[in-house]
């Protein structure tokens, strides 16, 4: 077996890599499995930094049985008959992937999804969360920083890796003690937390956040239960709340009036109650001066979140009271970090997570004929059609679904 990593093809270029030189090694040496990978002056990880370790630099794929990559891999770079990893954003019906997913089909391609690799509990197996949680914290604070702090942090997208993002956090006094609440008990809220724990912020209880007065920066981590109460005033259930949160409503406005900032890590249904509006925004006792949202839903359960901002310009300012984005520092406005790929900004750490996730979690099944179906499940196409798990997909492959119930 021989796996090919190909170079990023999208635009804007991502410098991730699903293998790190030291993995692709690893990958050999554990499994027997051959790597090679095509050259790119993009990656985060040189083509010399491979050839350092052995691993063949080609400018052809076509002999690998297996290739991957990070994002959507273009058209014209698909190889026919070969089996290929990469997130493919097509299972949510994603408009502007249809006619990736269809050349896919038309070109025999097996293609298997990062994002639906699940264990036989349905959790995810691979992914990048963690990294966009510290970097959308550190981003948060460098933000907060600009506007209201007499120093300020680098880009980490101009760290060479997160040591050296860590560093900016050093030794930094953030006087203005802000109070921080973040929404999310995943590995994104995990990754934020480090972060703060970097920066020397305290940690304490939900309830003592909101009771209490600090002389040094604090956050807190909150649960859904938190942040959202039955219609009924009846007690609230949490299986319940997951399996429909319809009947349900939002009190985050408890933590937005002791809060100053807020990074938003968590998982939203579109069935669920906002976590706060428009109209909460332009409340008198609306404290939120600093939005990260980490979770990036357009239009959604954070009403600042007018839009994606980029890893270049990431921060915006909203008005509330005008409901519009105005320049980012503007007098009475909300500062908005909503970057939707953070990861990227630590592509080698993230890229090395990331390895780590397939080398425990993916290439056993690879070598063991798939004996636990990880692969098969996430598998979309194969044998020139959608397999039955994402039969669903036909009608958009055709172009005749209804793109608003996507």
């Amino acid at each position: 077996m021989q796996i090919g990593i190909i170079k990023e093809g999208k635009n804007p270029p991502d410098k991730r890599v699903p293998l790190s030189p030291k993995q692709c090694v690893l990958l050999k040496q554990t499994f027997g499995i051959d790597v090679v990978v095509q050259k790119s002056e993009i990656r985060a990880f040189t083509d010399d930094e491979y050839r350092a370790v052995g691993i063949s630099v080609v400018d052809d794929l076509s002999q690998c049985d297996i290739i991957m990559g990070v994002k959507e891999v273009p058209i014209a770079m698909l190889i026919p008959n070969k089996m290929f990893f990469f997130f493919s954003h097509t299972y949510k019906m994603q408009s502007y992937n249809r006619g990736l997913l269809k050349a896919i089909i038309e070109k025999n391609i097996q293609l298997v999804d990062y994002e639906k690799l699940t264990d036989q509990q349905g959790n995810r197996i691979v992914a990048f969360g963690k990294w966009a949680g510290v970097v959308g914290a550190y981003n948060a604070l460098r933000g907060w920083a600009q506007l209201n702090e007499p120093f300020t942090l680098r880009p980490a997208h101009q760290c060479h890796d997160r040591v050296e993002m860590d560093k900016e956090l050093m030794h930094k006094n953030f006087a203005s003690n802000p109070k921080i609440v973040l929404t999310g008990k995943g590995r994104v809220a995990g990754g934020a937390i480090e972060t703060l724990h970097k920066a020397g912020f305290t940690q304490v209880e939900p309830k003592e956040f909101l009771e209490k007065n600090f002389d040094t920066p604090v956050f807190t981590d909150i649960s859904v239960d938190e942040y959202n109460a039955r219609d009924d005033g009846k007690p609230f259930n949490q299986e319940a709340f997951y399996k429909d949160p319809i009947g349900h409503h939002s009190t985050f406005m408890n933590f937005a009036k002791q809060a100053d900032i807020y990074i938003a890590c968590h998982y939203w249904d579109s069935k669920a109650p906002f976590i706060f509006t428009r109209e909460d925004a332009r409340h008198p006792e609306f404290n939120l001066k600093f939005v990260a949202d980490i979770s990036c839903d357009i239009d959604g359960p954070v009403a600042s979140t007018l839009r994606p901002s980029t890893i270049a310009n990431p921060f915006y300012g909203y008005d509330a009271k005008r409901e519009i984005e105005v320049e980012f520092g503007q007098k009475n406005s909300i500062g908005v970090m909503a970057v939707d790929n953070l990861p990227c900004e630590l592509p080698r750490d993230s890229s090395v997570n990331f390895g780590n996730d397939l080398l425990e979690n993916v290439f056993p099944s690879l070598v063991n004929d798939d004996k636990d179906e990880i692969i098969w499940r996430a598998s979309e196409t194969k044998d020139g059609k959608l397999t039955p798990h994402f039969a669903y997909l036909q009608n958009y492959v055709d172009g005749v679904y209804d793109a608003k119930k996507k």
